[in-house]
């Protein structure tokens, strides 16, 4: 005989747009080092790999409030008709 499942627990809330903008800041620091470092020219894809994670990272902190907006929309259009009936 199992045991009764119990609810899962609510998702926790998080930063995500701070969480976008250090690893974007990372990538960025990432590119300045290599930069200042300087590279074989045989390396050198390293430096676009530093600028396609920037690029991503600009993405990412556009795009996540819109997600979360649209997300927050969806849930209390949900809840309005749940208790509507």
């Amino acid at each position: 005989m199992t045991r009764p499942r119990r609810p899962d627990p609510p998702p926790m809330k998080t930063n995500d747009v701070r969480i976008a903008v250090a690893g974007t800041a990372a990538w960025a620091v990432a590119l300045v080092v290599l930069l200042i470092v300087g590279l074989p020219s045989d390396d050198r894809w390293w430096l676009w790999v530093c600028v396609a994670g920037i690029g991503i990272g600009l993405f990412g902190i556009w795009y996540i409030p819109r997600l979360q907006a649209a997300r927050a929309r969806q849930e209390a259009a949900r809840r309005e008709r749940e208790t509507a009936g």
